[in-house]
């Protein structure tokens, strides 16, 4: 059998399921209306972060290790930058089993991150961003997406891991 060039890669890390989804909007109590008063998600916290530009709410829905995260996010300041409202999705999440590696791998292999680095996120968990847009230096990007990178806990990882062994 032969392998494609995308198939002879050897990642460091894995990339184990969706962790959050994060949806954004002039006024997130119109956003509430919909995810938490007729879906049925619950609020599990909120985060408020000037450099960020954000007043989200963090929303959860599933349990355990594979709950997935929806934030509904509206920005402190409209006319500021990041501009969380003016895509309406504004970032997918996925939960990685080890971001150091992840990052380092990507970087190497010419993926763009955004700036501000691994740092720790709304829910606590270590964070990056894949930016939207290539450029000449970094010629992979998310294509108009942005996607951020959140460090697996180990529970998840191993949930992860048991669910992967018992699909096998």
């Amino acid at each position: 059998m032969t392998r494609s060039p995308r198939q002879a890669l050897e990642r460091p890390f894995k990339v184990l399921g969706i962790q959050q989804i994060a949806i954004g909007g002039p006024d997130k109590t119109r956003l509430q209306k919909l995810w938490v008063d007729m879906l049925g998600l619950e609020v599990t916290g909120s985060f408020k972060s000037e450099r960020e530009n954000v007043d989200e709410d963090i929303c959860a829905m599933g349990v355990g290790p594979f709950k997935v995260e929806v934030d509904l996010m509206q920005p402190l300041d409209p006319d500021k930058k990041p501009a969380v409202h003016a895509t309406p999705l504004n970032h997918v999440g996925l939960w990685i089993d080890d971001l150091p590696k992840a990052v380092e791998w990507l970087t190497a292999q010419g993926v763009r991150f955004a700036p501000g680095g691994i740092r720790k996120g709304a829910a606590g968990f270590d964070i990056c961003f894949l930016h939207p847009k290539a450029s000449e230096e970094f010629p992979i990007a998310g294509e108009g997406v942005l996607i951020e990178l959140v460090q697996a806990p180990p529970e998840v990882v191993s949930a992860f891991a048991r669910l992967a062994s018992s699909a096998a």
